[in-house]
């Protein structure tokens, strides 16, 4: 996936993550995250972050991350919409994970 231009998911509000996505021309992922519970799921968060974004294939790319103590579904989600903005693409594919 190429990203375009910035694109941003989510809210400040609590249980939930702000987003941005930004294109890059460094190499890899740079992933920023903060938040309040950093100590405890920092390294978890940004693990969900690169998974999700790995899995749209986007090699080059800057994630700014505001964490309010999201769960990781509402991070893939926030992730994954930023993602598409960005993109500036709007064919979703939605599954059903079976494994949960």
């Amino acid at each position: 996936m190429e990203l375009i231009t910035t694109g941003y998911a989510g809210t400040m509000e609590s249980n939930d993550i702000m987003i941005t996505v930004e294109p890059s021309d460094q190499d890899g992922v740079q992933v920023e995250l903060t938040s309040s519970v950093y100590q405890q799921f920092g390294k978890q968060i940004i693990a969900v972050i690169r998974e999700t974004v790995a899995s749209y294939g986007v090699e080059n790319a800057l994630i700014t991350a505001v964490d309010k103590g999201a769960l990781d579904c509402t991070v893939r989600a926030r992730v994954s919409t930023a993602l598409m903005r960005s993109a500036k693409r709007s064919d979703y594919t939605w599954e059903v994970r079976q494994d949960v």
